[in-house]
């Protein structure tokens, strides 16, 4: 037993070591190994890029939810009072009227002051009243005069270092800043209220306030003849208004003036013919507080309105549905209170966002569309009198009564993104009331981002619903007759045929559809309507037709080709569909189809409609529907199909009660 042990594995060792020796083997195992790891390269490559597609996502989401940050970059009094400041691009200089009358610079980072420019045509009167129209100075004077002066900052190259290494770093240079003078007009009388605009077609409009009642209103007109001469005319008028005025504002074009009151009151008039306004609404907008300050945020639509009880709140106009040019106030965006009066409010020059401020010394970030505080009150050392947000938005000073200048820091890339705003209805601008709508992008700083994701999320499950509804019985049932029923030579031929299908790119059948299919079905759609009515009836009435016929005449086509005859049919049987659109749109729906849908449903037609959306997304995913469902159904095994027709069973019943439920998972 011993020998035969010893015999066998001296006998088996060198044919071991010899098989092992095998190139063919050898190869073999090498082509394992590296296959191995290849696949385990791939499927972790696969792994690591997933996540690293996560990571990405969540790093550029993330921000999003970042609040805005406001740090105090430097703080300082000022040796006279400043009205109107301005700050430059780059935030290097601050500028303002100051008391003397002229136009003061300093430099914003330690308040100390650089210049006082003279301004053309005071001639030593009172400033009675400012404003501001964009990059333009108003002062109204105490003699009734109204004087614009352009404020123009140019940037300075910067000094370069001088010496070789360890010199000292570039210099930043401060900007020049000029004053243009734009023009003079007679008021008349000294305002003690002053809101203007400069639009393009026009030298000024200007609406003030004076000690006698109502509002009076000033329009200088420009206009260039054939001849390339300036032609000016003045039209004046009165805005009749009962309450005392404290506040006014004017849109940019002119064309629009609010007026708030003591009461509480705001009224809107149409001023684009100053010789005779017109009032288009009026609303209380206080719970009998005066209004305070007014501001339009950056569009010129939305209106902020504080008031002595420190609240603050954005009111637009609003069509009433029922009755056609007829408007209302509406307050669209209640905001939280602050503690004292407002007495002041600065828009952002870049999207919705502003400042207010109070009698306490408080300032608030806030974003008018979400109706939040964007960072925590800033509190100053007294009234503030005066706000002004940097030009790109990244950045504000604040002065207060005491003559104390702060000059904050803001980083506020995304106010507009909050839950709400991202699933719930939100009211901008221009809209009749709150709605869910997406449209992330406009062609100007003026636009409204619109975020709500509701509109993605349920048009997309709509369009798969119906891209589904129509391309889940076309393909299963293609693929049923394929797997169950068609030649082997027809099998051959489609199925390689739908699977190109699949290649080709969705954004071609998306262009396709949007440009040709939508246009078209737009007029034919009772010929659509019409298809699923004749299609269905015609095949049966032609498949019926065709087993009626004697068995030696149907014996003369192929089993499995039966098809083949069909086609024909059926292009008929559409062709005959769309010639009938006009007389079937006649005949029921009353010689137009989207004016019975309007009448009849409340539905206005949409020309790329769900309809569309389903021919075009159902086209594109029958192919990959088409295969998965074919591959389930041939792998169905033959012997239960076989057993069924033994049994009795039709192949049609054999391949719906047997076939279709055993690969009804893979299908799934």
């Amino acid at each position: 037993m011993s020998t035969l042990s010893n015999t066998t594995a001296a006998g088996t060792d060198p044919a071991e070591r010899a098989l092992s020796r095998s190139p063919g083997l050898t190869r073999r195992l090498v082509a394992d190994a590296v296959a191995r790891w290849v696949v385990t390269a791939g499927g972790l490559a696969t792994i690591l890029s997933i996540l690293a597609i996560l990571t990405f996502i969540t790093i550029e989401v993330l921000p999003l939810w970042k609040g805005a940050t406001v740090e105090l970059a430097a703080e300082f009094e000022l040796a006279d009072e400043l009205r109107l400041p301005a700050i430059d691009e780059q935030r290097r200089v601050l500028v303002g009227i100051g008391a003397a009358g002229g136009l003061d610079v300093f430099r914003l980072s330690d308040g100390e002051r650089l210049e006082s420019l003279p301004i053309e045509g005071l001639d030593g009167q009172r400033i009675a009243a400012t404003a501001r129209a964009g990059d333009t100075l108003m002062l109204a004077l105490a003699d009734g005069r109204l004087i614009a002066d352009r404020l123009v900052f140019t940037a300075r190259r910067a000094r370069p270092p001088v010496g070789g290494e360890g010199a000292a770093p570039v210099e930043r240079r401060l900007p020049e800043v000029e004053i243009v003078p734009a023009g003079e007009w007679t008021l008349g009388e000294a305002p003690r209220l002053l809101a203007t605009s400069v639009p393009g077609d026009k030298g000024l409009v200007a609406a003030y306030a004076t000690a006698a009642p109502g509002v009076a209103l000033y329009a200088s007109i420009e206009k260039k003849n054939l001849f390339g001469a300036v032609q000016r005319s003045e039209a004046r008028g009165l805005v009749d208004i009962a309450g005392d005025v404290t506040a006014l504002a004017v849109n940019a074009v002119g064309t629009r003036l609010y007026a708030g009151t003591a009461d509480g009151d705001l009224e809107l008039w149409d001023v684009g013919d100053a010789a005779k306004p017109r009032r288009i609404a009026a609303a209380r907008a206080t719970a009998g507080a005066a209004v305070t300050a007014l501001a339009f945020l950056i569009g010129d639509t939305s209106l902020v309105v504080g008031d002595a009880a420190g609240g603050v709140n954005v009111w637009f106009p609003v069509r009433e549905k029922d009755q056609a040019g007829v408007w209302r106030l509406q307050l669209v965006h209640p905001l939280p209170a602050h503690a004292g009066a407002v007495t002041a409010l600065a828009p952002s020059p870049r999207d919705r966002s502003f400042l207010t401020a109070d009698a306490t010394g408080q300032v608030i970030l806030r974003h008018a569309t979400t109706e939040r505080d964007l960072a925590p009150p800033l509190a100053l050392g007294g009234p503030v009198t005066a706000l002004a947000y940097a030009p790109k938005a990244n950045g504000a000073v604040a002065l207060t009564s005491t003559r104390q200048l702060s000059n904050w820091d803001i980083a506020n890339p995304h106010p507009e993104v909050t839950f709400q705003a991202l699933f719930g209805k939100v009211w901008y601008d221009g809209y009749e009331e709150p709605a869910y709508v997406w449209q992330s992008t406009g062609g100007t700083d003026e636009f409204e981002p619109k975020l709500s994701l509701r509109p993605l999320i349920f048009g997309t499950i709509k369009g798969t619903f119906y891209a589904l509804l129509f391309a889940v019985p076309l393909a299963v049932l293609a693929a049923l007759y394929t797997s169950q029923f068609a030649h082997p030579a027809m099998r051959s031929v489609v199925k390689p045929v739908v699977e190109v299908m699949a290649a080709l790119p969705s954004v071609v059948l998306g262009f396709l559809a949007g440009l040709w299919l939508a246009p078209t079905i737009e007029g034919h759609v009772p010929a659509i309507l019409t298809m699923l009515v004749v299609v269905p009836v015609g095949i049966i009435a032609a498949s019926l037709t065709y087993g009626s016929l004697p068995a030696p005449l149907r014996g003369r086509v192929p089993s499995g080709l039966e098809v083949v005859l069909l086609l024909p049919i059926i292009v008929g049987l559409i062709a005959l569909s769309w010639r009938l659109n006009t007389p079937v749109e006649a005949l029921f729906f009353g010689g137009n189809f989207q004016s019975w849908l309007l009448q009849v449903a409340g539905l206005d037609f949409d020309q790329r409609n769900c309809l569309v959306v389903g021919f075009a997304m159902g086209f594109a995913v029958i192919p990959i529907i088409f295969t998965i469902s074919e591959d389930a159904l041939a792998a169905v095994p033959r012997r239960l199909v076989s057993a069924s027709l033994a049994l009795g069973a039709t192949a049609w019943q054999t391949a719906i009660r047997v076939v279709l439920p055993t690969a009804s998972p893979g299908i799934f």
